[in-house]
């Protein structure tokens, strides 16, 4: 089961990811991941999932930091 935390942070991405026009294969291939990687991490039935070297990989690419990604507050 995925955890609240990880349903936040997967959100903030697909947002930014939407916000800069990039397709969810195009940031799969600027991270450098299989081309179906962002697909599965966006996608309910899958498991995969940002850890903290995505997430600051992904600071990179959409050119933030990585603290977009987190809530101000715990859960």
């Amino acid at each position: 089961m995925i955890s609240q935390i990880e349903l936040y942070i997967i959100e903030k991405v697909k947002e930014k990811r939407i916000e800069l026009g990039l397709s969810q294969l195009a940031l799969s291939q600027k991270l450098d991941m299989n081309d179906s990687f962002v697909s599965h991490v966006e996608s309910s039935s899958k498991r995969a999932k940002y850890n903290v070297n995505h997430i600051n990989a992904l600071s990179k690419v959409l050119k933030c930091s990585p603290k977009d990604f987190l809530p101000e507050k715990p859960f």
